[in-house]
């Protein structure tokens, strides 16, 4: 039976020709490292693999300058360096996109030899040079696995169109992964310049119209501790406070549901609206994360969490933006501590609620929970926009390569 020819499932209009397989080795020049013993200060970037790093478009900003040295292979433009050993960082890779470098010995280079670079590119990435590495004590790639290494390549026209068309989508999601770090940037300046810093009655950064002090209220004026407890069982959505997503449904944060409904009967009542301390700790919560419940619907909290509701005049979006700033977090840290367990802050209910809170005009508190509510939206929306063009990329590699 004649073999198939090799062709993926999405192409370019004009191309027809079956792909041919050849080895890794015909289309790359393997180059090796060198010791920095091998060079002097210079004007030619040495990179060592400690400055390898997981991006695409690494600029080796930390690496040291040597001088050119004739005896030892330069790393031209377009090559591919990549550690070749260690299970840790085995196979993290980038390109030289700049000048021409050296490199140490704890790596190898891929230049392109006949083929597209943009294309080899993509095609090492779809590969993993993990991969084709030794499985030994410390796992390790050599020119014996990279020479005899497989690949199913096309003429070179459909390879620059591949590679281009990806340089291009590459483009698009780096520009949109900017706009979304920008906006992230933007987002915590303002949280720091728009809510007024201890000791101070009036924020950096107003909106235009408002000049009167701000009041500060206690927590315990402006809301109360929620204790009602689902005893009838009736309310089975049990939710949890993340850091980093809020309130959010706990199956569907740790992929599977934690508490049982034997003992959820103990669990607080929390309806839209309310707010949740999480006592546990993290690098991005230090004192633990209070957050808004903006799911739209009623649930149950651990007893663990601290649930509370608004009671007095005070705008429940503008809250929920003053509780992502650190501007309450000297509160906690005075009056509270670490506990026993270093993950979990300690602190006790009558004390909880002493906590300071500052409160401008009604109108004042619309404006800014306004403001950084259509600030989410906008970053949501940029990052969404990220996902959408990751998974279009995702999906484009697997069917537009054998």
């Amino acid at each position: 039976m004649t073999e198939q020819a090799k062709v993926p499932a999405i192409r370019f209009a004009g191309f027809t020709d079956p792909w041919e397989q050849r080895k890794l080795g015909e289309i790359v020049s393997i180059g090796a490292g060198a010791p920095p013993s091998a060079f002097s200060a210079g004007n030619f970037l040495y990179v060592k693999v400690d400055d390898l790093n997981e991006s695409s478009h690494f600029q080796f900003d930390s690496a040291q300058r040597v001088d050119a040295n004739t005896a030892v292979k330069p790393i031209r433009k377009g090559s591919i360096i990549f550690a070749k050993r260690g299970a840790a960082i085995l196979g993290n890779k980038v390109r030289v996109l700049g000048k021409t470098a050296y490199i140490d010995t704890n790596m190898m280079a891929l230049e392109p030899r006949g083929v597209d670079a943009d294309f080899l590119w993509l095609f090492i990435n779809q590969t993993g040079l993990y991969r084709i590495a030794d499985t030994s004590t410390i796992p390790q790639i050599n020119n014996k696995h990279i020479e005899p290494y497989p690949v199913d390549i096309p003429n070179m026209a459909e390879q620059q169109a591949i590679g281009t068309f990806f340089s291009r989508l590459d483009d698009l999601i780096t520009l949109h992964q900017r706009k979304y770090d920008k906006l992230v940037i933007f987002k915590k300046s303002m949280l720091e310049k728009m809510f007024p810093k201890d000791g101070e009655s009036v924020p950096e950064i107003r909106f235009a119209g408002f000049t009167d002090p701000w009041e500060q209220r206690k927590l315990g004026e402006i809301a109360d501790k929620v204790t009602e407890k689902n005893l009838d069982g009736n309310i089975t959505e049990v939710l949890t406070n993340s850091a980093e997503y809020g309130v959010i449904n706990q199956t569907e944060f740790f992929d599977h549901a934690v508490a049982k409904e034997s003992n959820i009967a103990g669990y607080y009542v929390i309806a839209p609206g309310d707010f949740v301390y999480n006592p546990r700790i993290s690098a991005t919560a230090p004192v633990g994360p209070i957050r808004r419940n903006t799911l739209g619907i009623h649930g149950v909290m651990s007893p663990l969490y601290t649930v509370f509701r608004l009671t007095d005049a005070v705008d429940g979006t503008y809250l929920s933006h003053f509780f992502k700033t650190n501007g309450w977090h000297g509160f906690m840290k005075l009056e509270g501590n670490s506990g026993a367990r270093s993950d979990r802050f300690s602190i006790g209910d009558a004390t909880f609620f002493e906590m300071p809170i500052p409160v401008p005009s009604s109108s004042e508190q619309y404006a800014i929970g306004s403001f950084f509510s259509r600030l989410d939206d906008l970053i949501t929306l940029h990052q969404r926009k990220l996902e959408l063009l990751q998974d279009i990329k995702k999906s484009l590699l697997d069917k537009m390569f054998v």
